[in-house]
């Protein structure tokens, strides 16, 4: 495979789970979902699973729909690891949710905190929510260079 092609199977795999993860994340998920997915429970746990599992199947067709418009080349293999790179961060960032201004973080909450943000966190509504994306669309960009075939 080219550096061209490699190249060009990056840019459709990134476009392709970068859109299905705005319409899962704010279209698919259902209300109840994103109220419960930071409960630190049982029933927090189920919600983001269930979330997380029609986001993974929402990037799956948007995945299937680019390889047949675009043509691009994507291995199933290399695409089912980059469905689940994207799937595990993105539960491990939304078990987070609702506990972004947390005084004893956790998790994600933590490594924000740690790594300079937890001010901005307290100090803005907003903060939670900009890192919660961030967080996603960098791990996005990680799946999406592991389905068009990785390193050289």
């Amino acid at each position: 495979m080219t550096n061209a092609s490699k190249t060009a199977q990056f840019a459709a795999a990134y476009a392709a789970l970068t859109a299905a993860h705005e319409v899962a994340d704010h279209w698919i998920q259902i209300d109840a979902q994103a109220v419960a997915k930071g409960d630190h429970s049982r029933d927090g746990a189920v919600a983001c699973a269930q979330h997380v599992a029609s986001y993974m199947a929402t990037q799956a067709l948007a995945l299937v729909a680019v390889t047949r418009v675009t043509g691009a080349r994507l291995s199933w293999k290399r695409a089912a690891a980059a469905l689940a790179v994207s799937a595990v961060t993105h539960y491990v960032a939304d078990r987070q949710g609702g506990h972004w201004r947390d005084e004893q973080p956790r998790g994600v909450v933590r490594l924000a905190a740690v790594t300079g943000h937890a001010g901005w966190l307290q100090r803005d509504p907003n903060a939670g929510y900009l890192m919660d994306q961030s967080w996603h669309k960098g791990w996005i960009a990680v799946a999406a260079v592991v389905a068009a075939g990785g390193g050289r």
